[in-house]
């Protein structure tokens, strides 16, 4: 592929298969349809694949920030859109395409109104192929980059809650403001942010992931309802099905705008900080994060992130090697797997 014009059914493939590459996080299957429905509003966007661009071509990711599960929320079409303008005037150099920060049912898609709207392409290179928790998960790495200047337009919620504006500091001071800007916005900002070279994207990006993402969801949807598309899924990531039964135990709780929690199905112990980080059958490790663990319910073949899961389900569970996924270079970046140890008392690392 070079350049793809996109459709609305690649739209309704990559929000399915982003939900399985989720992992259990990247949002819900109802609200990437629902984005997936306003990016083809106006004008198509295109997807490019890297080699499309120079190496000193400038390029941008889009995501939002905050609490998915706040009350106060709002950012709208404009705002989201605004975000990418705004960053076209302020920073110095030529924006030549939009990336998304990662794969999962509502972020596969982050950038496709954006792209349409403002004519930039997607660019097929996610920060990371899978969902994560954490931000520093999803910057490439740049946290590692000595003297990194950050700058990050954001624009979001309404009346006197209304923010806009830019801002340009180290990763870490830049990330915190605006997350702190969030909360004041009533839960949510979309962002435009860290203009990074295409040479740097190669090296730390999931260069062809949002292909990956379509191409599952094709393979998803394309089998009828029932749990035959769960070997489906399992087959074409060269994952397995590890487990299939009754939830007989589901804990979750709030901490610091994470979903963190557990799942017991018969013998078998999940273990989810939004997405999974650990599978265990009687105290037998069948997969660690950054490998893929991600639910399913069992009778129609349905991926359900963690958040939905509840007791008395009838569920399947697939794990795949992260060796058979598209990673960025932050997940295999000890320092920031390490974060996930107090958080699910597991090793990770």
């Amino acid at each position: 592929m070079t350049k793809k014009m996109l459709t609305k059914e690649d739209g309704q493939k990559a929000v399915y298969g982003g939900c399985i590459l989720g992992g259990g996080g990247g949002g819900w299957i109802p609200d990437g349809l629902q984005k997936a429905d306003s990016a083809f509003n106006g004008d198509s966007p295109a997807l490019i694949s890297i080699d499309e661009l120079n190496d000193d071509d400038y390029v941008v990711c889009v995501s939002l920030v905050g609490a998915p599960s706040a009350k106060e929320l709002y950012v709208d079409s404009q705002q989201l859109i605004e975000t990418v303008q705004r960053m076209q005037k302020e920073f110095p150099h030529e924006i030549k395409a939009i990336m998304t920060n990662e794969n999962g049912a509502s972020t596969t898609i982050n950038g496709w109104l954006q792209a349409a709207a403002t004519g930039l392409p997607v660019l097929d290179a996610p920060c990371n192929g899978r969902a994560h928790p954490t931000g520093s998960m999803g910057a490439l790495n740049l946290s590692e980059v000595e003297g990194y200047q950050s700058v990050q337009a954001y624009a979001g919620g309404k009346g006197t809650k209304k923010v806009e504006g830019i801002v340009s500091a180290s990763l870490d001071i830049s990330s915190d403001a605006v997350r702190f800007i969030s909360v004041g916005a009533g839960g949510m900002v979309a962002v435009c942010r860290n203009p990074v070279t295409v040479g740097y994207v190669k090296q730390h990006a999931a260069v062809g992931g949002i292909t990956q993402a379509i191409e599952l969801g094709h393979e998803f949807l394309s089998v009828p309802e029932g749990p035959e598309r769960i070997e489906a899924v399992a087959s074409f990531l060269e994952g397995r099905v590890i487990h299939s039964g009754i939830v007989s135990s589901f804990e979750m709780k709030q901490t610091g705008g994470f979903d963190v929690g557990l799942v017991i199905i018969d013998d078998l112990e999940l273990t989810f900080w939004n997405e999974y980080m650990t599978a265990e059958m009687n105290g037998e490790r069948k997969g660690t994060f950054p490998d893929l663990i991600m639910t399913f319910d069992a009778k129609t073949g349905q991926p359900l992130v963690s958040a939905e899961i509840q007791e008395g389900q009838s569920i399947a569970v697939i794990s795949v090697p992260k060796e058979n996924l598209k990673l960025s270079s932050t997940m295999f970046n000890e320092k920031l797997l390490r974060s996930v140890e107090p958080i699910i008392n597991k090793k990770i690392v």
